[in-house]
């Protein structure tokens, strides 16, 4: 069991690792289509103290690591470091998101280097909605999945925010693709989190409402996928499709949360929902011990939140997504 347990009880075995909060997309629900107000590189905690960090996370027990971003496949070199995050004692689950516009190129390297499970958000499977939404070309993102494929990941799970009115109707067919493919997919619901996340909520679906038009169609079964995430999942049919179902909104699932975010500048978020936050890269820069940094953290985790209040107060949240770290 970890060290690391919140004031609620909840054990925080995960942690989802930012390695830059820059994206080559412009999804509406997480960045406007001009942002460019990005950190700059020197303020990115480089590789070394990324590895650091996980290394005193992986001391206090934790074992599941996700590399995020903004985009990650956008920071040079990222085989190398997931290279040395693999190599560290206690690392059991090491995976990464990616919106998989550079995929393509990466996904033999990133294999190598020690990645195994793969989440990659694709929200609609027609071009020009996808291009609508994201700012980008989706024949690049299949392009990615099919090298990723080739290259043995294995879950590859796709994530689809699902939005009413944009993309909804695209439901079945991101099921039957992913049953011919061999991919577990995810619907999510849209979340308020910055001013693109609350302008998105006008699209908002309950998954209530997704389900029911799936069993509708299929069979579905209770299932289960291993996982540091909060999806419910369901079997389709007598297929090995397993479709999970997000739902911060609808049903929140903070009571099981087991995980914080490190942003790409050390700001290690308690919450995605609340701004309660804890910095560590001046602690980090100011030449703190390993063992200061292991109680730095420790301390950090007391401070959790016991839940988000996204409908409570949609407007907390005043950052983007990108910045948080997924």
């Amino acid at each position: 069991m970890s060290g690391l347990v919140d004031p609620f009880g909840r054990n925080i075995h995960y942690l989802r690792l930012s390695v830059t909060d820059r994206c080559d997309l412009r999804c509406q629900y997480c960045l406007p289509e001009g942002f460019n107000d990005f950190d700059e590189p020197e303020d990115w905690l480089s590789f070394a103290e990324l590895t650091r960090v996980v290394r005193a996370f992986a001391e206090l027990g934790t074992h599941r690591i996700r590399i995020t971003g903004g985009e990650p496949l956008v920071r040079r070199d990222l085989p190398a470091l997931i290279g040395s995050l693999a190599a560290l004692p206690g690392i059991d689950d090491l995976s990464l998101s990616t919106n998989a516009t550079r995929l393509r190129r990466l996904a033999a390297p990133l294999h190598v280097a020690g990645i195994r499970r793969l989440n990659v958000s694709l929200d609609s499977l027609d071009a020009a909605t996808y291009r609508r939404i994201t700012r980008g070309k989706l024949d690049k993102v299949v392009d990615g999945l099919m090298a990723a494929k080739a290259a043995g990941f294995a879950p590859i799970k796709i994530n689809m925010v699902v939005m009413k009115g944009i993309n909804d109707h695209e439901v079945v067919d991101m099921v039957e693709f992913c049953k011919t493919h061999g991919f577990t997919l995810r619907f999510i619901e849209t979340m308020p989190v910055g001013d693109t996340g609350r302008s998105a909520t006008e699209h908002y679906i309950s998954l209530d409402i997704i389900r029911e038009r799936l069993a509708a169609r299929y069979t579905l079964t209770d299932g289960h996928l291993s996982g540091g995430g909060p999806a419910r999942y369901v079997r389709v049919d007598d297929s090995p499709l397993h479709v999970g179902f997000i739902t911060p909104m609808s049903q929140h699932f903070c009571d099981t949360c087991n995980r914080v975010r490190l942003s790409a500048d050390g700001t290690l978020y308690l919450c995605l929902g609340q701004d309660d936050k804890y910095e560590l890269r001046p602690l980090l820069r100011a030449g703190i011990s390993d063992a200061e940094l292991r109680e730095h953290i420790a301390h950090a985790i007391t401070l959790k939140p016991e839940r988000h209040e996204f409908r409570e107060t949609p407007s907390r949240v005043v950052r983007f997504m990108s910045m948080t770290g997924g």
